[in-house]
């Protein structure tokens, strides 16, 4: 009887912490539940963006001019929906879940709600039919923080910012079928401190959701395996020039970025206060970019793997590609910005070929990938794990650190403060009243 009596009350409490039922095992089930839920998102959002870029270039091709009426027309319109429905669904979806890290449970309720997040996939996938110039990585992080947080809403498990941060980092990997990148993103990105206690949470969730996009879509390079080295003379050189060119051009887009929404230059504050205006201009200018030359439509995904096979594109494609991604980011669409930067990347690495004709073309190209890519996120090393993750070119490793590092400098040259902390300021929750001083 005193057996029983000292066991059962042990087993009891034993049972308790450790159970099936306890909060370390709804803690493991939400992050399992939710990481394979963000892979699968993942993956049918980006079968979406597919379709729905290739099937605006072929209507673009079969009628030419008619993008002159449907881009503008399509940016008012998804301007209009994403302010009645859902304006946090609005630009990249980064700069919100780095807001609603800092106050969780009401950034849950606003910033990656259920409502929010389902717009953000339609229209953005709508923003793609209409020509835009828009990525889906951005947006692709804000719906897998939603997954993340309502996994363990539903297991009832407290949220922290660690799990907005750890469910962003696995849509970046499921994304780019890059897990090292979604890891760097959550460490240079999305969170501003690094805690020590998220570091399980957010491994588990990048290499889960990982290993569902593997599983699913198979062991695909995004932009195709690019073998080509640099000696070490030659990276030396071009390294640091396309690390300057790429800063100096990626932080002019940044500070332009951060400037249309705050400047008081007149006509831009006219603008802002007539957003379906200013949607309609944006929209012509994507328009009169993308019929001018072709191959500014889009994600830009296809010109810039054509440019890293040694493709000939114009010299003046990543001056338009910039243009047309730039318009596009200012006009509010719901997109995200990832694939046109480094499209607009790949680029200016076409013109440093120019440069460095006797260099390898393809090698030349990524160095002005990371490089623009760094300028404009401020983020070096997710830059230059994603730019080796999606080529297979780990054996430029060096070369694009440089790179990355020379353009970090460069961009804060021109842009002090960093794109997506800046953007995610626009997203900034008002603080609550203390009831010790209402009363």
């Amino acid at each position: 009887m005193r057996w029983r009596q000292l066991t059962l009350p042990r087993a009891r409490v034993l049972l308790r912490r450790h159970g099936p039922k306890a909060m370390v095992w709804r803690r493991r089930i939400a992050i399992l539940g939710g990481a394979i839920l963000i892979g699968l998102v993942a993956l049918l959002f980006a079968r979406l963006a597919d379709w729905a870029g290739a099937s605006f270039l072929g209507f673009a091709a079969r009628w030419r001019w008619a993008p002159l009426i449907l881009t503008p027309a399509g940016f008012v319109l998804l301007v209009w929906l994403t302010r009645r429905i859902a304006p946090a669904a609005s630009g990249s979806g980064i700069p919100q879940v780095i807001a609603a890290s800092r106050d969780p449970e009401r950034g849950m309720s606003q910033l990656v709600s259920a409502r929010t997040v389902i717009t953000k996939l339609i229209l953005t996938v709508g923003a793609l039919l209409c020509g835009a110039s828009v990525g889906r990585e951005g947006p692709t992080v804000q719906v897998a923080a939603a997954i993340m947080g309502y996994a363990h809403r539903i297991a009832g498990i407290p949220l922290r910012a660690s799990v907005f941060i750890a469910g962003g980092a696995a849509g970046v990997a499921a994304a780019f079928n890059t897990p090292l990148a979604g890891v760097a993103c959550a460490i240079e990105e999305l969170a501003a401190a690094y805690e020590q206690r998220m570091t399980l949470l957010v491994m588990a969730a990048v290499l889960i959701a990982g290993m569902v996009s593997l599983g699913l879509a198979g062991d695909y390079i995004y932009f195709g395996a690019m073998r080509q080295t640099l000696s070490v003379g030659n990276a030396l050189i071009a390294a640091p020039v396309a690390g300057l060119l790429g800063g100096l051009i990626g932080g002019i887009f940044s500070k332009a970025m951060l400037a249309a929404g705050t400047t008081s230059f007149a006509p831009m504050a006219w603008l802002r206060t007539r957003p379906l205006l200013l949607a309609a201009g944006c929209g012509l200018a994507v328009a009169i970019t993308g019929i001018a030359s072709g191959i500014t439509w889009g994600t830009g995904y296809r010109t810039a793997h054509a440019v890293i096979t040694g493709s000939d594109v114009p010299l003046w494609f990543g001056v338009a590609k910039f243009v047309s991604t730039l318009a596009t980011a200012i006009s509010g669409l719901p997109g995200g910005i990832f694939a046109p930067s480094l499209s607009v990347g790949a680029g200016i690495g076409d013109m440093l070929r120019s440069i460095f004709p006797g260099y390898p073309p393809g090698a030349i190209v990524l160095l002005g990938m990371v490089a623009y890519f760094t300028g404009v996120v401020r983020a070096p090393l997710t830059a230059v794990i994603i730019i080796s993750e999606t080529t297979a070119s780990r054996g430029l490793m060096m070369p694009l650190l440089t790179a990355a590092l020379v353009a970090d400098f460069t961009a804060q040259l021109v842009c002090k403060e960093r794109l997506y902390h800046g953007l995610s300021r626009r997203f900034a929750l008002p603080s609550q009243p203390d009831p010790a001083r209402t009363h």
